[in-house]
C-alpha cells in the first residue's frame, strides 16, 4: 500500500511539474510577437526574442549613421529587445530603390509614406499591413496622441495603412524671404497678407537688385493651389470655401485663370527665376545663401524660417499669404507603413509605440548623440557643441517631420522656445476641407488617368511657368484632356465622392 501510495504521490507530482512547464511556455509564446508602450503589455521583455526593426526613409545617409543606430539599439534592447537598422536612401533614388524592394519582396519593417508620395497607390497594391488590430494591441498610446482627426485623415477606404506624424495639421502658405534684404529695404513682413503685398517687394527688388532673382522655385503656383483647393485629381478639386464635397473643374474657376494671369505677367516682369520650369525650394535656398535671390516659395508652419535657417546656413523670415488649409493629403502629409514583408509587425507597432511617447528614443533619431551631436542648454532647447555649425557636423537632422510625435522634438536655440505651443494654435486655426478623409480610388479609371497625366505634362508645367498667355493654353489643354477620358474620370469622382459623403452621414 505504500509503495503505491508513492506512486500515486509521484505520478500527481510530475503532472504538477508537467503543467507548470507548460503554463511558462505559452507565457512566452503569448509575449514573443510584441507589445505595446515598450513593456510587452505588461509581460516582461525578457520573453521577446530578439528582432531587428528596419526603418527606410528618404534622406542622405548621415557620417554617423552607424554611430546613432548603435545607440538607438542599445536603447530600444532595453525597451522592447530590439535593434535597428537605419536605412536612408536619397530622394533622387527613392522610387527606383524603393520599388524593387516592394517587387523583390525585399524583408523590411517600416517605410516612410505620404499622400504625396505613393501611399494611395502602395495601399491598392497591398504593400501595406492594417494597422488598427495591431494598434489596439501594441500601439495603444498612440490614438491618444494623434487624436481623431489626425487618424481619421489617413485612413484609405475607412482602413488605417500607415500612422502620420503628429506635427502642423494643414499647410500655412507664402514665402522664404533674404533677412538682409528684409532689412536694407525695411519690409513690414508682418503686414503681408496677400499676394498684391509681395508684388511691391518683387518690385523693388528687382529696380535695385539687378543681380538678385526676386522669385524662385515653380513650386510657388503648386503652392498656391494647395492653399485655395483640396486637390482630387486631373484638375477636379474641391474649392476650400466650399460648403459640400463636390469636385469642380479648375481649369473652368474663373479664380484659377486669374491667378495664372496674374503669373503671366510676373513672368514677363522678370520675376521669375530663369529654371523656374524646374527650380525647387532647396536651389531656392542655396541661390538666397548665394546672394543671388531674394524669396522662395514655401508652405510654411510656425518657426519654418528657423528651421531652414538652421539647415542651410543662411538666415530668412516667413510671410505667410493664406491661413492654413487642411485636406487629406495634408493629414496624410508624412506617415510610417508597416510593411507585408515584416516579420514582426507587432514589434514594428512597438517601436511606432515608442515614437510617439519616448522622448529619449524620438530624439536619438532626430538629432544624434548628446554631446557628440548636440548639447543641452535645458530640458528642452539644444545647440551645436563647440566646433560644430550647420556645415560640418555630422548627424544633421534626417527629417524630424518624418517621425512620430515632433511635439517631443528638443528646439534649437535660435528657434521661439514656444514654438510647439504655436504649432497647436496654428492646428487650431487651419480650416479643414469638407471632403477631409476622402481619398480617391483611380483603379476604375486607370487607363484614362495615365492619358490624362501626359496630357498635363504636356501642358501643366508651361502654364505654371507663367510664360504663356493662360487662356490660350488652357483652351487646347481642355480640349486633348476631353479627348484622354476626362468626362469618365469626372464621373468617378463624382460617384466615390457621393457614396463616401453617405457613408459620413451614417
Amino acid at each position: 500500500m505504500k509503495k503505491a501510495y508513492h506512486l500515486v504521490l509521484m505520478i500527481m507530482l510530475c503532472g504538477m511539474l508537467a503543467l507548470t512547464g507548460c503554463g511558462k511556455g505559452d507565457s512566452g509564446k503569448a509575449a514573443e510577437p510584441g507589445a505595446s508602450s515598450g513593456n510587452a503589455g505588461g509581460k516582461s521583455e525578457s520573453a521577446l526574442k530578439p528582432y531587428k526593426i528596419t526603418l527606410v526613409y528618404p534622406a542622405t545617409a548621415a557620417k554617423d549613421l552607424q554611430l546613432v543606430q548603435d545607440e538607438m539599439s542599445k536603447y530600444l534592447t532595453e525597451k522592447i529587445n530590439a535593434t535597428i537598422e537605419l536605412k536612408p536612401i536619397e530622394w533622387a533614388s527613392w522610387d527606383d530603390k524603393t520599388n524593387l524592394m516592394k517587387i523583390s519582396n525585399e524583408p523590411f519593417d517600416l517605410m516612410f509614406t505620404a499622400s504625396w508620395f505613393s501611399y494611395p497607390k502602395d495601399v491598392a497594391k497591398g504593400q501595406y499591413l492594417e494597422l488598427d488590430d495591431l494598434m489596439a494591441q501594441y500601439g495603444k498610446d498612440i490614438p491618444g496622441v494623434l487624436g481623431d482627426d489626425f487618424i481619421k485623415g489617413s485612413r484609405i477606404g475607412g482602413k488605417l495603412y500607415a500612422l502620420p506624424t503628429k506635427k502642423e495639421f494643414g499647410q500655412g502658405f507664402g514665402f522664404l524671404l533674404d533677412k538682409k534684404l528684409v532689412d536694407k529695404y525695411k519690409f513690414d513682413t508682418n503686414g503681408v497678407k496677400s499676394l498684391e503685398d509681395m508684388e511691391a517687394m518683387f518690385k523693388t527688388i528687382k529696380e535695385n537688385e539687378p543681380g538678385i532673382t526676386p522669385i524662385v522655385s515653380s513650386k510657388f503656383t503648386n503652392i498656391w493651389e494647395a492653399a485655395n483647393y483640396d486637390g482630387v485629381v486631373a484638375n477636379l478639386s474641391i474649392p476650400r470655401v466650399s460648403k459640400e464635397p463636390k469636385a469642380i473643374d479648375t481649369l473652368e474657376d474663373p479664380k484659377f485663370i486669374d491667378f495664372y494671369k496674374r503669373m503671366h505677367q510676373w513672368n514677363q516682369n522678370g520675376w521669375f527665376d530663369k529654371d523656374v520650369l524646374t527650380s525647387d525650394a532647396d536651389q531656392g535656398m542655396n541661390m538666397i545663401k548665394a546672394g543671388k535671390a531674394f524669396a522662395v516659395a514655401q508652405s510654411l508652419k510656425p518657426g519654418k524660417d528657423k528651421e531652414m535657417s538652421l539647415s542651410s546656413g543662411v538666415d530668412v523670415v516667413q510671410v505667410e499669404t493664406a491661413e492654413p488649409f487642411t485636406t487629406t493629403g495634408d493629414a496624410q502629409g508624412a506617415m510610417l507603413g508597416i510593411s507585408r514583408t515584416s516579420k514582426d509587425p507587432a514589434r514594428a507597432m512597438m517601436f511606432l509605440n515608442l515614437l510617439y511617447t519616448d522622448k529619449t528614443l524620438l530624439n536619438m533619431l532626430d538629432w544624434g548623440i548628446e554631446g557628440k551631436h548636440y548639447v543641452k542648454k535645458s530640458d528642452n532647447v539644444i545647440d551645436f557643441p563647440e566646433g560644430v555649425n550647420a556645415d560640418n557636423q555630422t548627424y544633421p537632422n534626417p527629417g524630424g517631420w518624418m517621425f512620430g510625435n515632433q511635439f517631443n522634438s528638443y528646439l534649437w536655440s535660435n528657434e521661439d522656445p514656444n514654438k510647439w505651443e504655436e504649432f497647436e494654435k496654428f492646428n487650431q486655426r487651419a480650416e479643414h476641407s469638407i471632403a477631409l478623409g476622402f481619398a480617391f480610388n483611380q483603379e476604375p479609371v486607370k487607363s484614362e488617368m495615365a492619358s490624362i497625366a501626359n496630357v498635363e505634362k504636356e501642358f501643366g508645367a508651361t502654364l505654371r511657368s507663367g510664360a504663356v498667355d493662360p487662356e490660350k493654353i488652357i483652351a487646347k489643354w481642355k480640349e486633348k484632356r476631353k479627348a484622354a477620358g476626362f468626362d469618365k474620370v469626372k464621373a468617378e469622382v463624382d460617384k466615390q465622392l457621393a457614396e463616401w459623403a453617405q457613408s459620413q452621414a451614417k
